[in-house]
């Protein structure tokens, strides 16, 4: 019993002198105030959390989705064009079913994926950069032999494009 008062008297001395005096639970009020900055900042960042994931690019920036659309493009164009080469279409159907999987995990819905495909201003887009792609490889629309040109070189480079094609 003695040492139990002397020590309580030997702490409760060095508790007032001590700078921060002590909160509930014996902590002291600074680790109170801190503790409390972390909780708030905790749950302003999960109420934020939302706000973060809805704020996703438009799917014209997720290259791995439109760098795909844009080869089954290229692929499709040349097999139109070259009587000599078809289109690898049940491929090319499989991934853009993969594609929209993808997309849907990515967090977009079935109603953004639609716009993005259906919409005017991505076709011409994609368009533009297609027609680029076909003129710095020398095809011109005048002359559809260009189109088995490249056509018959992606599919023995078994290119991103190529793969969506086959020589008949």
């Amino acid at each position: 019993m003695t040492r139990v008062i002397a020590y309580h008297s030997m702490t409760r001395g060095m508790l007032l002198h001590s700078t921060p005096t002590a909160g509930r639970l014996g902590f002291p009020k600074t680790k109170g105030i801190v503790m409390s900055s972390v909780k708030m900042l905790t749950l302003l960042s999960v109420l934020a959390l939302p706000t973060i994931v809805e704020a996703k690019p438009p799917l014209r920036e997720v290259k791995e989705i439109d760098n795909e659309l844009y080869y089954i493009a290229i692929a499709n164009e040349i097999s139109e064009y070259c009587p000599s080469i078809s289109g690898r279409r049940l491929k090319a159907i499989g991934v853009l079913w993969g594609l929209k999987s993808q997309a849907n995990k990515l967090g977009y819905s079935d109603n953004e994926i639609r716009a993005y495909v259906d919409s005017d201003a991505e076709k011409d887009r994609m368009r533009a950069k297609g027609e680029a792609y076909l003129a710095q490889h020398g095809v011109t629309y005048e002359n559809p032999n260009s189109f088995c040109t490249l056509g018959r070189a992606e599919i023995e480079r078994n290119s991103a494009i190529g793969v969506y094609l086959r020589a008949n």
